[in-house]
């Protein structure tokens, strides 16, 4: 039996994408079999208006706040021109497609590193289904998938998830009964799973 991980989630945050990274690394450290279930929060949905990089918003936070933290965890990312900034719903749809397909953590580590290292619109049909079959999902039936809003119903679920347990902003990751709030280090996080471990008698190794 392994611990449940849980991580809120948005492809276009990219504190999302910094926080990823200490997080793997103390799941690979911990010496506990883990789970994670990557869960969607989307910052924007459609159809509110998205941010532009080019405005000041962007402009401001990034060099303060994004690029400082990027580098102290040692994670490539830089500001997408893709303006304005895609709406996450329909990359989404397609985690939930990925998700049935045994394909979550590396469909969500793809999505991130196409936005912020790759400068590519996420929001559009056709790159997210060139990226999904770049994990080895099946392109068309993909596509198919996302045009017909197979999957609609399942999002609609998961971010139901989201407002049940009070969930306001992202990342937040929660390991049993923790719950942390923005990018959290190393150490941190891998205290909580050992701690976890320890209180439901888990050993095993990590597991993707």
């Amino acid at each position: 039996m392994s611990i449940v991980v849980k991580v809120w989630s948005d492809f276009v945050c990219p504190f999302c994408m910094i926080a990823e990274t200490p997080l793997l690394e103390a799941m690979r450290e911990s010496g506990v079999k883990v789970d994670v279930e990557w869960m969607p929060f989307e910052l924007r949905p459609y159809p509110t208006p998205t941010l532009r990089p080019e405005e000041q918003y962007l402009q401001a936070i990034w060099p303060e706040s994004v690029y400082p933290l990027a580098d102290h965890y040692g994670v490539k990312i830089k500001l997408p021109s893709v303006s304005p900034q895609p709406h996450t719903g329909l990359a989404w749809e397609g985690y939930q497609f990925a998700r049935e397909q045994g394909k979550a953590s590396e469909y969500n580590d793809r999505m991130l590193r196409a936005f912020f290292q790759e400068n590519q619109d996420i929001g559009d049909v056709e790159v997210l289904t060139c990226l999904a079959e770049d994990i080895g999902l099946e392109a068309p039936t993909f596509q198919q998938a996302l045009e017909q809003r197979s999957y609609r119903s399942h999002h609609q679920k998961a971010l139901q998830a989201a407002r049940d347990v009070q969930v306001t902003s992202v990342p937040t990751i929660v390991i049993g009964t923790r719950r942390f709030s923005g990018v959290q280090p190393k150490n941190v996080l891998l205290q909580a799973l050992r701690d976890e471990a320890g209180e439901r008698g888990h050993e095993g190794a990590y597991a993707n």
